[in-house]
């Protein structure tokens, strides 16, 4: 079980990320608008506007799939359930929470979890 102190480590590094990703997030904004009004000079300019756009996306979407997460995580802490397994109930360990700090399943429920995804 995580100590008071443990928990508000762990919210605080929760809230660091999060103001991170939306940084980030306003920043690739920004980039998009600028790209927006670039014309391309030819066929060259365009594939790399649209590589560019197209790997802007990507990293946009995981950083709002991982904001979801801290979200959720952030929930817990303020319900008391923070650390709890979704699937056992059982606590997950520290040193899973220190390695991904919106965790939602422990290591055996992760494991059985992204094997009924593959299926």
């Amino acid at each position: 079980m995580l100590t008071p102190e443990e928990l508000k480590e762990f919210e605080a590094d929760l809230l660091a990320r999060k103001a991170q990703i939306l940084k980030n997030l306003e920043e690739v904004h920004r980039k998009q608008m600028l790209m927006q009004n670039q014309e391309p000079k030819d066929e060259g300019d365009f594939a790399a506007l649209a590589t560019e756009a197209d790997i802007d996306s990507r990293i946009v979407e995981q950083q709002r799939r991982e904001l979801k997460e801290i979200e959720i995580a952030l929930g817990k802490i303020k319900n008391g359930t923070y650390g709890i397994c979704e699937m056992c109930e059982e606590p997950i360990g520290k040193e899973r929470l220190i390695v991904k700090n919106f965790a939602r399943y422990c290591i055996s429920c992760r494991e059985i979890n992204e094997r009924e995804h593959q299926l």
